[in-house]
């Protein structure tokens, strides 16, 4: 396994509004960091919890793609809610994009995400 630290990135998902890389990439594993529901054309979140899942999975999608890898290789991810009454209808969005055997998972709630966005997701993925 390689020490050497590789940046993932790609128009495919909303740039970094920070000092962070969209995702780091260390021998074989791959770590995003946590995705908005954000647009990544745009920068605008769509209004609902739904549709905020949806472009939040599109764009953990866009960057493992553009790691060479794909949404079966996820093994682990971190779902953050604002509001943990959204998690049957977040949990319904999120087993659209996954093939057993499923992926580890957590789902907190948090006081505030960034942009005031409704869900933020990060995974690790072996690639």
């Amino acid at each position: 396994m390689s020490n050497i630290k590789e940046i993932v990135q790609t128009t495919g998902a909303p740039q970094a509004i920070g000092p962070y890389s969209q995702a780091v990439k260390v021998g074989h594993l791959l770590f995003t960091s946590g995705q908005l529901g954000m647009d990544p054309e745009t920068g605008l979140f769509p209004v609902t919890v739904e549709e905020q899942t949806k472009q939040s999975l599109n764009n953990v999608k866009a960057i493992i793609e553009a790691a060479g890898g794909n949404m079966n290789q996820i093994v682990k991810s971190t779902v953050f809610l604002k509001d943990m009454n959204d998690f049957q209808v977040v949990n319904e969005i999120y087993s659209g994009y996954f093939v057993e055997p499923y992926p580890a998972r957590s789902a907190v709630q948090v006081a505030r995400l960034p942009k005031d966005a409704l869900v933020e997701i990060e995974v690790i993925v072996d690639l």
